[in-house]
């Protein structure tokens, strides 16, 4: 279902095409939200200027060519030559009663794409933190956008579960004992951290370590088992986090660094082969053009090191090559901190030189700022540790509890823990994904569980408060054949709705979650004006009750969907 900009546009560019001719076909009507009328259309201002007329005379030219039929209630031209739009009621009727029918406007792509996305990604054997939040929550809201719009979406969760550090993980595995090891690797930090210390301060442990890696990578079948018993507790922890925080990575999205090690040496030779990986200094190096150091002097990308050994840039090349030819991906996105920026070009520009994708695949960098505390220095605890993402998520569930319980003291304590779950949940992942990805923000529980300004809470209350109408009213949905709306108050609501499918599609092309927080802001604060202006169930008539109702409904719909799509529940009360 077309939002009436997508209507319109098209009928403004035939105008356009008949008034003019076909060279200016593909003229931008630009077309915008109005305060003055539905919609307010500039592009006669700029289309005068490549034709040296003046711009009312344009603008009178192309209503005379516009068709208006079962869309366009009205038109005038104001100022020097904006044309201000007005929409047919009966339109707007017939298309909220069709959206309310079907999926809320939703349209599944014609011609899907493969979108794999990359996020997530934290370390075996260590704890996640709150690092790794920003990553997670906007890779699982991109990866519930796309499959929306009918995209196959692949998540990659590219655990860091290969290289030099698990010799030690192992070796210190094997000193506490394999059989009682398995309570001590549960307090992951603690257990890296001791490995860790003995590494820094026993030389014996330490050879014992190194030697343990050329064992690893060999292949050597009971370090191999020991390692597996590593990768397996962690991923039950990771599990449990996922579980907490309600994202949909599963154990079968798992693609850790080990995925990739047997296709390192053919990915360093097949670089050879083509010219693109040279010696340099003793180790093999990709030069992708265009970037350049500080000395004017080209940076490499090290694919294979002096020892023999490979890094981070030889494993993402590899990763790259093995979701575009196995995954088939058309469009690879990696959600990773603003920090890598330059790494990732460098990688995505040497697949590109080394034909393993051409244009057809687009290869995007979802580049995010850090979560800051109220210093507006890195967020950490007191002692100046990383927080522990557990701890952040289950502090904002406790707020909420605490919030929930004296505003609705009736609720029994399972609903009520059911709803501070989703709450502090989804306030955290709101805070998060309604700020513009690239900024950084500070994290502050009292701002983000706030019920009033745009936060996750004043979302969750304008939805159940909507569905309360029903509860109170005893009143069914209805499913009229249109929605008319009457008043200006209505007609924002009404426009504001079918703007829905227009924005999920936007954050799918943008990458932009922010964008979609700040639609569903915009609709529960219009939805607040049509309910403090128009009675609903003390209508003046049924069929206005009727209509008003299903107006209601839809709203309560789209808030709900909207927010599902952003990974946060909607109960039905609060």
């Amino acid at each position: 279902m077309a939002y009436p900009l997508d209507e319109l546009a098209p009928r403004f560019r035939d105008a356009i095409t008949r008034a003019f001719g076909a060279e200016h076909r593909d003229t931008d009507p630009m077309l915008r939200p109005s305060r003055f009328a539905d919609y307010q259309a500039n592009g006669a201002l700029g289309l005068a200027k490549t034709l040296h007329r003046p711009p009312r005379e344009v603008a009178q030219a192309l209503l005379g060519q516009l068709d208006p039929s079962g869309l366009v209630a009205k038109t005038e031209i104001a100022g020097p030559g904006f044309i201000n739009v007005w929409l047919s009621p009966d339109y707007l009727a017939s298309e909220l009663a069709t959206v309310a029918a079907g999926d809320l406007g939703l349209v599944r792509a014609s011609a899907p794409d493969t979108v794999v996305i990359d996020y997530s990604s934290p370390n075996v054997a260590k704890e996640m933190h709150v690092g790794h939040l920003r990553s997670t929550i906007i890779g699982d809201a991109l990866a519930r956008v796309f499959e929306a719009l009918g995209h196959r979406v692949v998540r990659q969760n590219h655990l860091g579960d290969w290289g030099t550090p698990f010799g030690m993980l192992i070796e210190h595995l094997l000193d506490l004992g394999v059989d009682s090891a398995e309570q001590s690797v549960s307090d992951l930090n603690a257990f890296y951290q001791a490995a860790r210390g003995k590494f820094d301060h026993d030389e014996d442990f330490a050879e014992r370590s190194r030697r343990r890696v050329v064992l690893l990578q060999g292949g050597d079948e009971e370090t191999l088992a020991l390692w597996k018993q590593l990768v397996a507790a962690s991923q039950r922890y990771f599990a449990s986090v996922y579980s907490l925080l309600g994202v949909t990575l599963q154990e079968a999205d798992v693609a850790g660094e080990s995925l990739y090690n047997p296709l390192l040496a053919e990915t360093v030779r097949e670089l050879e082969r083509l010219g693109l990986g040279v010696e340099s200094d003793g180790a093999i190096c990709v030069f992708p053009p265009g970037f350049r150091g500080r000395d004017e002097q080209p940076v490499p990308l090290i694919v294979r090191k002096r020892d023999g050994g490979y890094g981070y840039a030889t494993t993402d090349l590899a990763a790259i090559r093995y979701r575009v030819h196995t995954l088939g991906a058309s469009r690879v996105i990696y959600v990773v901190g603003a920090a890598q920026a330059q790494h990732l070009a460098m990688v995505f520009e040497s697949g590109r030189a080394a034909g393993w994708f051409g244009l057809e695949v687009r290869t995007e960098h979802v580049a995010f700022g850090a979560v800051l505390g109220a210093d507006k220095k890195m967020y950490k605890t007191r002692a100046g540790a990383s927080v522990r993402l557990v701890d952040l998520l289950e502090e904002a569930v406790a707020r909420a509890h605490s919030i929930v319980r004296e505003k609705n003291p009736a609720l029994d304590a399972a609903e009520q823990h059911a709803i501070a779950r989703a709450v502090g949940i989804g306030a955290v992942k709101y805070a998060d994904l309604s700020s513009d990805r690239v900024k950084d923000y500070v994290f502050d529980y009292d701002r983000m569980l706030a019920f009033d300004g745009n936060t996750g809470p004043y979302l969750q209350y304008a939805h159940a408060r909507i569905r309360s109408i029903f509860r109170k009213g005893e009143v069914e949905v209805p499913s009229p054949r249109a929605i008319p709306v009457h008043t200006e108050v209505e007609k924002a609501l009404g426009l504001l709705l079918l703007a829905f499918p227009s924005v999920v599609s936007d954050v799918a092309e943008s990458l932009c979650p922010h964008k979609l927080c700040g639609y569903l802001y915009e609709l529960a604060a219009s939805f607040s004006t049509f309910y403090e202006n128009c009675p609903v169930l003390k209508a003046e008539t049924a069929e206005l009750r009727a209509s008003r109702l299903a107006l209601c409904d839809l709203a309560a719909r789209v808030l709900a969907r909207g927010l599902g799509l952003l990974g946060i529940e909607a109960p039905p009360r609060m």
